[in-house]
């Protein structure tokens, strides 16, 4: 994960500001928790399962035959747990990447790769390019070769968009939650990575939020939850300019079922209640604070003018409490 800066080069102050704290969660793998942020990296289930569950699994990369190149860009690449599974999934596949970071600063992956047990986690043909990444900020192996962008992602995708535009088959969307990172969550950015897909290209996210969900159905992508163990929620979201859903694709090695689902009623139903509201930032440059509190003063509006329901009945309705 990341957040947005100055858009300069990382420095000393910016690393003590990001005040981050070495976590180990419920799978054995290795995490980072931002005091700044209040958020950990990844979920307490596990920063490994995380990754292979919420960003490997639902790319389904048997879709692609064996030789093929995938233009992949990661927004937050944080620890580089995420490049890793992909890395590996791709070297099992035969696959290659032309992959594409988005980051602020370096000390998560310093970080992480200073740790013996993060680094056991992968196989070599994984963490050699974290490892290259750190030295020069880009990597060339044998699957492919990839860079990463420092500073505020804001600053950065242009440049990716005008580079890319309609040809990244995955973009894995990372950063911290909406409620405390909403630069990187308003339908301006989102709308940069929208612009980035090819045409059976993905989206794919932990994020389930109802704002960002409607977003990215303003527009115009095609909507798929992720599957999660939950019966009632999902275990992200994934978006693209083509169907998701109806697929005829090959079932994975081990049998398991289709990694994305349809979006139930009930979760369709939360697009219509204020929570779906999203957040705008038209400079590119807005702070937090005044994200949210522009979006807080948009849904009093809508809510008095009777235009969208409260998510406070939406939940009374589905049992949610």
């Amino acid at each position: 994960m990341t957040w947005p800066g100055s858009g300069a080069e990382p420095s000393g102050e910016n690393l003590a500001e990001s005040d981050l704290s070495v976590r180990t969660t419920a799978d054995g793998s290795f995490s980072l928790h931002s005091e700044r942020f209040g958020e950990a990296f990844h979920s307490a289930g596990g920063a490994l399962s995380e990754a292979r569950h919420t960003f490997v699994e639902p790319a389904q990369l048997q879709r692609f035959a064996p030789g093929t190149q995938l233009v992949v860009v990661e927004v937050c690449v944080g620890t580089g747990s995420n490049t890793a599974a992909l890395l590996e999934a791709c070297a099992e596949r035969a696959l290659r990447l032309s992959w594409h970071g988005l980051e602020l600063e370096p000390e998560p992956l310093r970080l992480a790769l200073g740790d013996s047990g993060f680094c056991a986690q992968w196989q070599p043909e994984a963490l050699d390019p974290l490892r290259q990444l750190e030295a020069s900020s880009s990597w060339v192996s044998c699957l492919g070769e990839g860079r990463v962008l420092w500073g505020d992602a804001r600053t950065q995708l242009p440049a990716l968009r005008d580079a890319l535009a309609g040809q990244v088959d995955l973009v894995l969307m990372d950063a911290f939650s909406p409620r405390r990172c909403p630069e990187l969550w308003t339908l301006e950015f989102l709308g940069g990575l929208a612009a980035l897909l090819a045409p059976t290209g993905r989206l794919l996210t932990y994020c389930s939020a109802a704002a960002v969900r409607a977003a990215l159905q303003q527009l115009g992508l095609e909507l798929a939850a992720i599957r999660s163990r939950q019966q009632r929620w999902s275990g992200g979201t994934a978006a693209s300019p083509g169907a998701l859903l109806g697929e005829h694709l090959p079932v994975e090695d081990d049998g398991s079922c289709n990694p994305l689902r349809p979006l139930t009623p009930m979760e369709h139903e939360h697009l219509a209640t204020n929570a779906a509201l999203p957040y705008r930032d038209p400079t590119g440059q807005g702070t937090a604070a005044a994200i949210l509190a522009e979006r807080e003063r948009r849904q009093r509006d809508l809510l008095v003018a009777g235009e969208l329901e409260p998510t406070s009945a939406w939940r009374r309705r589905w049992g949610l409490g």
